[in-house]
């Protein structure tokens, strides 16, 4: 448990990001707050492990469209009670323009405007994860790791095989685990000593000294070449400056018997593909370890319900639901079913994610289709059987063959497009927001 262990842990996580790949889901909203796994948002995988792992102090830094998000960190992840305090606190923090009048540039960036946030806390150490990513992670294990080798920097390691880690930002290691270097997508990347054919890359998690945070911050911010961000300037600049380890991730044991998993979902193809993940059995990201709950807000919504209609027989298989859905006469295989959607009779899904508050009509036929919040199709819809079709009424991912049904919107009369829903859950029924 890190809460005092360690001294003084602060968390900072880095939320702030766009999401442009994963548009049109992130028309609306930024990509932490993307829903994932029927009930949860991205977010709540980073917030999970850290607050699992017992560490109770954590600053959000929030940027883009982060209405929603900043909503559902407020409605889930609060402490209550005698649990409030100087160390108990889960905040969001936007650009504050400590430094001029501008947002942040960088992931770098967002820690440097906020370095005061870490001196008022008084940190020892400065635990800076990543808000965008789907993973599963004791993060005490990893600052045992770091304060056991006495580091300034560790660095969490994925282990790839090496014909795969050209992608990525790679880190070259001696055999102590020692970062001797860093090389962003190389053509021939380093593999780790002893285990040929495997190669480290950075996960975007990090562990800081609070001295070495605040030198390596305030000497990046003065070079006006920079582009502030930790994996191309921050770790390259300073590796040779003070004692930087890598942390090799597949090691970590989740409480539970359970095993590590990350997944970047950044684009359609892999965020539908990680949903398609979850509906195996057994399946590699598992969400039923009450050793290890994935957290999120609670809403006041009825169970899940099943029921043939007209005649027609329901057929349900390999389905992940929230509260709330009901499959009314309807088949729905391998699908992701959201809050409060309503499938009627005689429709059918296959490889599908439903959003909240989604009404799918009587005789629809949805095949590898993503339907995002507040929508209503009409009966007999038919997605995910003609590309030409799909790529001119809707989002269709060249690469995938995902077909995307964006958020609907209300236009203003100074024509601006906001979600349906309003800003957040100002429009009844407070059932859920964007």
């Amino acid at each position: 448990m890190i809460y005092g262990k360690y001294g003084r842990v602060l968390g900072i996580v880095l939320a702030g990001g766009k999401g442009e790949r994963l548009m049109p889901l992130t028309k609306y909203r930024a990509k932490p707050a993307v829903p994932f796994a029927a009930k949860y948002r991205i977010i709540d995988f980073a917030l999970s492990n850290l607050v699992n792992s017992g560490l109770y102090s954590i600053y959000v830094l929030v940027q883009f469209r982060s209405q929603s998000l900043n909503e559902h960190i407020e409605r889930g992840w609060q402490f209550g009670g005698a649990m409030r305090g100087r160390d108990f606190f889960i905040t969001s923090v936007p650009a504050q323009m400590w430094t001029g009048e501008h947002w942040y540039e960088g992931t770098a960036d967002a820690v440097f405007q906020n370095l005061h946030l870490a001196t008022m806390y008084d940190a020892d150490h400065v635990c800076i994860f990543a808000a965008d990513h789907i993973y599963k992670m004791d993060v005490e294990q990893m600052l045992q790791f770091h304060v056991d080798n006495r580091a300034d920097v560790t660095v969490a390691a994925n282990v790839v095989p090496t014909s795969e880690a050209w992608q990525f930002g790679c880190i070259d290691v001696d055999d102590t685990n020692k970062i001797i270097n860093f090389v962003e997508k190389p053509k021939n990347p380093p593999q780790i000593p002893g285990r040929p054919g495997f190669s480290y890359v950075s996960m975007g998690n990090y562990i800081f000294e609070r001295e070495a945070l605040e030198e390596a911050l305030i000497e990046d911010a003065r070079d006006s070449q920079s582009t502030h961000d930790f994996g191309k300037d921050i770790l390259p600049r300073i590796f040779g400056l003070c004692r930087m380890m890598a942390y090799d991730f597949p090691t970590n044991i989740i409480p539970g018997n359970d095993r590590p998993y990350w997944k970047d979902v950044g684009t359609i193809d892999a965020y539908w593909q990680a949903h398609m993940d979850l509906l195996q059995h057994p399946s590699q990201l598992t969400l039923f370890n009450p050793h290890w709950p994935i957290r999120t807000v609670s809403y006041a919504d009825p169970p899940g319900f099943t029921y043939p209609v007209k005649g027609q027989h329901c057929s349900v298989v390999g389905a992940l639901r929230a509260e709330g859905s009901r499959v009314l006469g309807a088949t729905v295989h391998f699908s992701v079913l959201s809050r409060n959607c309503i499938i009627h009779p005689g429709a059918v899904l296959e490889e599908c994610i439903i959003g909240q508050n989604v009404v799918i009509g009587e005789g629809c036929k949805l095949r590898r289709t993503i339907v995002d919040a507040h929508n209503t199709l009409p009966p007999n819809t038919v997605i995910g059987y003609d590309r030409q079709t799909d790529a001119e009424r809707y989002h269709l991912d060249e690469k995938s063959g995902i077909v995307v049904v964006g958020m609907p919107s209300i236009k203003l009369r100074h024509a601006v497009d906001i979600p349906i829903q309003g800003m957040g859950e100002s429009v009844p029924p407070r059932i859920g927001s964007f």
